[in-house]
């Protein structure tokens, strides 16, 4: 291969390295994002899209050229069959019509695993988001009802300790103390029911990340599929050259 493929083929198999490690299961999105919080990931961030372009502009390119390659070499292949004529040169069209195809796939995968990549990326950046967002939002859940149960008992005890005095002044008094107490009763309710809508709608969100991530490793694992066929079909047409 020349360089240019040779430098196809090495960023294919990186892609694919980089995807299977960022599929690893017991790696949790939020240690992922942590990663990516390093100093190192900030400073490379600002050159991201830029250099996301760049790649994918270059692998566009690679990859009309290489199917215009294939549709030269596939009509000499067929007018030189056609022709009959000696083998020597029927087989030198068809090394090229294979390597064309070879390099078709090539730069087929690869801009296909970039565009993956990425995606895989910004998955899994919001999965993390919805998580850290799903714990706090749990956290408040928990301290709102403990305010509530608080005092809903101060409100319980301050009846209990007044129930028996009669006179009108303190019992105006406890009435509105009473009222205040249920007011801020309905205020914590309120503000536990929102919290409370606010977890669930989170909770639906991050399932909803979730499902979109198990169909995109679905995809990966049909496209290392595909992949091994073509490598396989790649070395058995080696060794046929090699004969």
């Amino acid at each position: 291969m020349t360089f240019q493929w040779t430098a196809v083929a090495t960023f294919l198999y990186g892609e694919i390295g980089v995807i299977l490690v960022l599929c690893l299961p017991f790696i949790s999105p939020l240690r992922w994002q942590k990663i990516f919080m390093f100093p190192l990931w900030s400073k490379m961030a600002v050159f991201w899209n830029k250099m996301f372009l760049t790649i994918i502009v270059l692998l566009i390119v690679l990859f009309l050229d290489a199917v215009r390659e294939v549709r030269k070499y596939s009509s000499v292949h067929v007018n030189e069959k056609a022709a009959n004529v000696n083998s020597s040169a029927f087989d030198h069209i068809q090394m090229k019509l294979f390597r064309s195809q070879r390099n078709l796939y090539l730069s087929g995968f690869s801009l296909f695993l970039w565009l993956v990549l990425r995606r895989t990326v910004t998955l899994l950046t919001q999965l993390a988001k919805e998580m850290a967002s799903h714990a706090a939002l749990e956290t408040q859940v928990n301290d709102a009802t403990e305010a509530a149960k608080k005092y809903m008992a101060e409100n319980e005890r301050l009846q209990e300790a007044l129930s028996g005095k009669g006179d009108s002044k303190k019992k105006e008094s406890t009435d509105a103390t009473e009222e205040k107490l249920k007011e801020e009763v309905e205020r914590l309710k309120a503000e536990l029911q929102k919290t409370s809508n606010a977890f669930h709608k989170a909770k639906t969100e991050g399932a909803a990340v979730k499902k979109q991530s198990e169909g995109l490793r679905r995809e990966y694992d049909h496209l290392m599929k595909e992949f091994e066929q073509l490598q396989q079909r790649l070395n058995k047409a080696e060794d046929k050259k090699d004969l």
